[in-house]
């Protein structure tokens, strides 16, 4: 029987790959605004873009530092 107080633990896997995908995306819209951005002079694109583009470079950070959490659950595990 499953004890309700019991606290679910965080899914490092799923978060990670979630990061992962939004990260990607993220950079690869943020290069392509840019680059109409470039083109058309005096447009917001260029901002936006670089929104993007940093936006994407944190959650790839996300994505990593859970890898990392991950990681680190899995060695707990093994040794216990």
């Amino acid at each position: 029987m499953v004890e309700e107080n019991q606290p679910v633990g965080t899914n490092w896997r799923i978060n990670a790959m979630v990061a992962r995908f939004v990260g990607i995306v993220a950079i690869a819209l943020g290069f392509i605004l840019g680059m109409y951005g470039l083109d058309e002079q005096g447009a917001q694109w260029l901002q936006t873009a670089l929104g993007l583009l940093v936006t994407g470079m944190l959650a790839q950070g996300y994505a990593l530092y859970c890898s990392v959490k991950r990681m680190q659950q899995l060695r707990d595990r093994s040794n216990t």
